[in-house]
């Protein structure tokens, strides 16, 4: 098939890139000139595993191209995609003013029959406006051809959204017209030979099955998060918690860890638009509210904690930050718990020196006005005379430590585990001070 996608961004990227690499036509379309010539060099925008490989392999054979001009890539295209940004507003509410005027120009553009996919993440209702507003221009522009909206949200896991995309759990489609489902299950039948199902529904449905994917998986991790603290007031350890609990197999392990809290750019604003969608619609939103709560508490408890430590000021600290990036395997720092840490550390007259293998030159941009931030080129130069680090993202590089090397480093030996990567017994025996989250059990 020909394939258009609307948007560069992670989403169309990585949607853009895949189908390439299975054998499509697809040309990438963006706004932003500087990203078109970026990509056409053969440079990637973002850190994705996996990612730059295919881009490479896909331009080169001629399956994925990248341009500015719409009117240039839809003409005979099967389906184009819709993956552009949907910012959060000020009440919360999903920003749909990118996706309308894709649907515009798209109408404008296009020649043939087509299948339009949204891929963005968007509130419900929001395709019937896309084909409405689709309708409207083609009616006011005379043009004769048949365009079909769909929803087909995505479930990809930065760090992960190759393998996702390559070999999903699912694929939602919403669709309320015959031949459009018939074109996307053509589309993604290499992709579920596995035997993983390409599950049809409504539109509406399929739009509000992404939020309520993100805020199922949202609510695990604040859950987790009460119960850690939970575990600090009366004893008891939250991995030993964990275990007990997610080999349920009604629970499940995944989504199960406690931490700093939830980050990035889907959990955070998908569970505020779907509790404002809720509002909206008359209904309630307790738990979303009380999720949200919860991980905004969540991001500067270990924060809280450490100045606890210190008798309420950080003034003349020094603390080393391990993790920039909301997780590993991506250089994305949006609403990162990291961030949060640093902010509060900082206001509260500390001194930071952060590291990250990814994410230093995105969160140099977001800091440059804070003179207390500094960048270090390695984890342990990042620890040279701190008193105290704090391990804010799982980075694979953080896991086995040099204890000896780290101590001689630091001017006080004192870990806060963020992310409960470490074993508290293992890390006192190396002459450390210990405190992760929740790992208050007398066996740590």
């Amino acid at each position: 098939m020909k394939i258009t996608v609307v948007g560069t961004g992670y989403v169309g990227l990585v949607t853009g890139t895949c189908l390439a690499d299975m054998g499509n036509d697809v040309v990438c379309v963006d706004v932003d000139e500087a990203k078109v010539d970026t990509l056409r060099g053969g440079e990637l925008p973002i850190y994705e595993p996996g990612l730059g490989d295919l881009v490479k392999r896909a331009t080169g054979n001629g399956r994925l191209s990248f341009t500015t001009s719409l009117g240039d890539a839809l003409p005979g295209s099967d389906v184009c995609f819709i993956a552009v940004g949907t910012p959060p507003n000020e009440d919360g509410s999903a920003d749909r003013r990118h996706v309308m005027s894709a649907a515009t120009q798209i109408a404008q553009a296009a020649v043939d029959d087509l299948v339009v996919a949204v891929k963005s993440t968007v509130p419900v209702g929001t395709c019937d406006m896309v084909q409405q507003a689709i309708d409207d221009e083609l009616g006011k522009i005379e043009k004769n051809i048949i365009i079909r909206v769909v929803s087909n949200p995505e479930f990809l896991k930065e760090g992960k959204a190759v393998n996702d995309f390559m070999r999903p759990d699912r694929i939602v489609v919403g669709a309320n017209d015959d031949s459009a489902r018939a074109v996307m299950q053509g589309l993604y039948k290499p992709f579920v030979r596995n035997g993983h199902p390409v599950i049809l529904m409504a539109i509406r449905s399929s739009e509000l099955t992404k939020y309520v994917a993100n805020a199922m998986l949202a609510t695990r991790i604040s859950m987790m998060n009460e119960v850690a603290q939970l575990c600090d007031h009366i004893g008891a350890d939250i991995m030993d918690v964990r275990r007990g609990v997610g080999t349920d197999r009604r629970i499940g392990m995944d989504f199960l860890y406690a931490g700093i809290g939830y980050g990035g750019s889907c959990f955070p604003k998908d569970v505020r638009a779907l509790a404002r969608v809720a509002v909206e619609s008359d209904s309630s939103a307790h738990i979303l509210d009380a999720v949200e709560s919860v991980n905004r508490h969540q991001k500067l408890w270990l924060a809280n904690r450490l100045l606890q430590y210190w008798g309420g000021s950080a003034r003349g600290k020094k603390i080393a930050v391990w993790g920039l990036a909301f997780k590993a395997n991506t250089d994305d720092i949006r609403e990162s718990s990291a961030l949060s840490i640093i902010g509060r550390l900082t206001e509260a007259g500390g001194d930071i020196c952060a590291f990250d293998p990814e994410a230093m030159d995105n969160a140099k941009l977001l800091l440059s006005g804070n003179d207390k931030v500094s960048f270090a080129s390695g984890m342990y130069d990042a620890a040279t005379d701190a008193d105290a680090v704090v391990l804010a993202t799982e980075w694979g590089i953080f896991r086995s430590l040099d204890f000896a090397r780290l101590k001689e480093k630091m001017r006080t030996p004192v870990i806060f585990d963020g992310r409960n990567q470490y074993e508290p017994r293992e890390v006192r025996e190396q002459g450390f001070e210990y405190f992760g989250i929740g790992r208050g059990g007398e066996h740590q």
